[in-house]
């Protein structure tokens, strides 16, 4: 979603002067910049096709323990299942942010949280440029943690409760996987690449060294 179609909060305007000033930064040091953004509706739109094969192959994982581990929604706690997903969206967000945090040159100093009140979306955001292979591990690693560890764990417990919130944190990856694929058909002119998460927007930018 654009800043033009939402009012930014406060804590995203710093972002926004911090993020055009670093862009300005770069560009001074010989670096060009390139924009990869996905508006919020896109990525809800297409987050279940793109993760249709891993909500498949989950289902296929676990498909032999259904029948042993009782009922997707277990009676009364339902609503503690649902506090559960509520959760685990935090805990999609913290992932984020522990990963990238870990690469960035200040650490956790450079990581910030927000949320889309319009689009009811929690985002995490990394002020530093990474490597690619930082920045995707960053952007992957909440689906592979959640949606991963909750299926083994289903699997080795028999719980289908434990499988439906597996599906959901893997369904819940849709916009991360989205700027994965972005990210993968990126083809830079330059081997000196560094990505750098938009401060307010889903998607990053990229920086190719001028040759």
């Amino acid at each position: 979603m654009s800043h033009r179609e939402r009012k930014l909060t406060p804590a995203e305007q710093k972002r926004k002067a911090a993020f055009e000033a670093l862009c300005a930064q770069m560009a001074r040091a010989g670096y060009r910049q390139k924009d990869f953004l996905i508006g919020i509706l896109q990525a809800n739109t297409l987050s279940f096709l793109i993760m249709l094969p891993f909500l498949a192959l989950a289902a296929w994982i676990y498909s032999p323990f259904i029948a042993a581990g009782g009922s997707f929604f277990p009676g009364a706690q339902f609503f503690l299942l649902f506090l559960a997903i509520v959760g685990l969206l935090v805990v999609h967000e913290c992932i984020h942010g522990l990963t990238w945090g870990l690469f960035a040159p200040r650490h956790f100093a450079s990581i910030s949280f927000g949320v889309i009140w319009k689009a009811l979306t929690p985002y995490c955001t990394c002020s530093a440029p990474l490597r690619r292979w930082q920045y995707a591990l960053g952007t992957a690693m909440p689906t592979l943690v959640l949606g991963a560890g909750l299926t083994m764990a289903a699997a080795a417990l028999h719980q289908n409760w434990l499988f439906l919130l597996a599906e959901i944190m893997i369904l819940g990856g849709g916009g991360d996987f989205l700027i994965l694929l972005r990210l993968f058909r990126y083809r830079p002119s330059s081997p000196d690449v560094l990505c750098l998460d938009h401060p307010y927007e889903c998607g990053f930018v990229a920086f190719e060294k001028a040759a």
